[in-house]
């Protein structure tokens, strides 16, 4: 008996105050935001940055660990491809609604990878990669004069 007439006090307390809470902060279910309904946008020149950063920071931390440089570029790469793919289903503002294969996403993310580990770590990049990079970066400011 004493617990119960313990109980309904103790209910009676805390109901006034959770229903006054639920009333004027509007904390309810039918309030959250579904990510499913959002539309996705397009990769920005800022998200891509951030993604080849990554990329580039885990090869220089990959390769500084000892692990092969073509195994750590792959996995930097194709998470750049993945994390496009998933995050904004392969759309990049800059190409407005074409959506970009994981294929293309793959070797523009190894391309730019190998750019910004240049910057951030030189000595870990093979002589033949770097020379390969300057030659194709070359093509393209060729092609983009055109």
């Amino acid at each position: 008996m004493l617990i119960n007439l313990y109980s309904k006090k103790f209910f009676k307390i805390l109901t006034l105050p959770i229903f006054l809470y639920l009333t004027f902060f509007d904390i309810t279910i039918f309030n959250k935001e579904l990510k499913a309904d959002k539309k996705l946008q397009a990769a920005t020149e800022t998200d891509l940055f951030l993604y080849r950063q990554m990329g580039a920071s885990y090869l220089c931390i990959a390769t500084n660990a000892e692990v092969d440089f073509e195994k750590g570029l792959g996995i930097a790469s194709a998470t750049f491809a993945n994390v496009i793919i998933g995050k904004h289903e392969g759309l990049i503002k800059e190409f407005g609604t074409e959506k970009i294969d994981q294929k293309r996403l793959y070797n523009a993310g190894t391309f730019q990878i190998v750019s910004s580990a240049l910057n951030i770590c030189p000595k870990n990049i093979p002589k033949e990669v770097k020379n390969s990079y300057e030659e194709r970066l070359k093509e393209l400011i060729k092609q983009n004069k055109k």
